[in-house]
């Protein structure tokens, strides 16, 4: 007897009792090549910084800590000496891998693992570097922690991630449909937060870039074939916004909208 495949609304539901990081890979893992392909995360103001930041230290050794589709692991390639590509993904890293070759890319591994437990000795890069990922992990603190000790002293880190607004509603608007959109998102932090996790990790903050990222809302809900019942969620929501908030997030009449991202470097002391 054969059986119908599941539809992708379906398939994209998480198991009942799932762990977190469980939850990270099938969301992503599924999405592996859309990563890849994605025109938001190829490209980038912030991605140019962070290439720009890891050649400054010729022929280092650098880990791409969450690497999604290896955008950051393509561009700082040719500006150090090796780089890892590291995610907690196995499809995403073999779409990594695959692509790299196709790019003619020889010194760039990929390595399995989830951000708070580095299976990396204490000092084994120059350059960390991290690009939407850090709103994913479970444990943020633990996360930068940990890029901190395979970071030997003096060494860069360099972390690309959306931010949360200082203003507690635009705030909760952000986070629930974040969560609406990827259940496996865990939380957009804020500037000042970021700063004292730096702090807390052992890290001194010596530069913050803040941009305004636009999102066109058709491809940021089809990289994560969110479901329908969610994508009208997240409409309804933003029908819902008071004025302000509408205007800080720039919504427009096809849910397209405008978020806050930040680039945090960072030195090892």
């Amino acid at each position: 007897m054969t059986q119908s495949s599941p539809s992708s609304a379906e398939s994209s539901k998480p198991a009942a009792n799932a762990s977190h990081e469980a939850l990270v890979v099938q969301q992503f893992g599924a999405q592996a090549s859309a990563y890849v392909a994605s025109a938001v995360h190829a490209a980038g103001d912030d991605l140019g910084q962070m290439v720009a930041i890891a050649g400054r230290t010729p022929g280092a050794t650098a880990l791409d800590l969450g690497c999604g589709g290896g955008h950051v692991s393509y561009g700082v390639a040719p500006v150090v000496g090796s780089v890892v590509a590291y995610d907690l993904s196995a499809e995403m890293l073999a779409a990594v891998a695959a692509e790299a070759t196709k790019r003619g890319i020889a010194n760039l591994s990929t390595r399995q693992g989830a951000a708070e437990a580095l299976p990396f000795e204490d000092g084994s890069f120059d350059v960390v570097l991290s690009r939407y990922s850090a709103h994913h992990w479970q444990d943020v603190r633990k996360g930068v922690r940990e890029a901190r000790r395979v970071l030997r002293a003096g060494g860069t880190a360099v972390i690309s991630d959306i931010i949360a607004p200082e203003s507690p509603v635009c705030d909760t608007f952000l986070q629930t449909f974040e969560m609406l959109r990827d259940p496996s998102h865990v939380r957009d932090y804020s500037t000042a937060e970021w700063v004292a996790i730096a702090a807390e990790a052992g890290f001194a903050v010596t530069g913050v870039t803040r941009r305004r990222l636009p999102l066109d809302f058709a491809a940021w809900v089809g990289r994560m074939r969110t479901p329908e019942v969610q994508v009208a969620a997240i409409r309804a929501l933003q029908a819902a916004m008071a004025e302000p908030v509408r205007r800080h997030f720039e919504i427009a009449a096809d849910g397209s909208f405008v978020i806050d991202q930040a680039v945090f470097e960072l030195v090892a002391v």
